[in-house]
């Protein structure tokens, strides 16, 4: 994908994401079965993973290549890195940390309004980098390794759909335990 394409794909993603969880009711939002994440901390989670993607799109490119250094390789496809992100989920990778959410329903409306703002800050600072830049600078993924901008970028448009993903999922699960309940 070219930087339009990430640009134009990055706030789709995000977009379809909250739309989606705008046609939740507050029931559902919180619904969360075998300890999984419920809707509203699957949300602070995109959120927790966007802003330190934003903020190293913001710093000086100079001092990108002094704290993490320059790619040794080229970027992998869209393809290949999001092939490489279920091969570590499968092997037991999950969040850590400062990925971790543990917000509730009351925190809806203002994560909602913080993903909002950090997505366009974060397409906004895309277009400082050039093509090739996005190929040259790399940055640390918790679960993947050394990752350059542009494949930074693959997995935040790819990370936001997953966390849908397992919202449905767990709706999906929710359902069906009440179905086998009330036969």
């Amino acid at each position: 994908m070219d930087k339009q394409q990430l640009n134009q794909t990055l706030l789709t993603n995000h977009r379809e994401f909250q739309h989606y969880l705008a046609s939740l009711s507050e029931a559902q939002l919180a619904t969360s079965k075998n300890n999984k994440w419920n809707a509203v901390q699957q949300l602070e989670h995109i959120c927790l993973s966007v802003k330190p993607v934003r903020l190293a799109f913001t710093v000086p490119k100079f001092v990108l290549r002094w704290w993490f250094g320059k790619a040794n390789r080229a970027s992998r496809t869209f393809e290949v890195l999001i092939s490489k992100y279920h091969t570590k989920l499968q092997a037991g990778g999950r969040a850590t940390g400062r990925f971790i959410p543990t917000s509730d329903f009351k925190n809806y409306q203002k994560l909602n309004h913080s993903l909002t703002n950090e997505v366009a800050k974060l397409a906004s600072k895309l277009n400082r980098f050039s093509e090739a830049e996005l190929d040259l600078y790399i940055l640390p993924h918790p679960l993947l390794g050394k990752l350059t901008l542009r494949e930074m970028i693959y997995f935040t448009c790819y990370h936001v759909q997953h966390h849908q993903e397992l919202v449905k999922q767990n709706l999906h699960y929710a359902r069906c335990q009440r179905r086998r309940r009330y036969g």
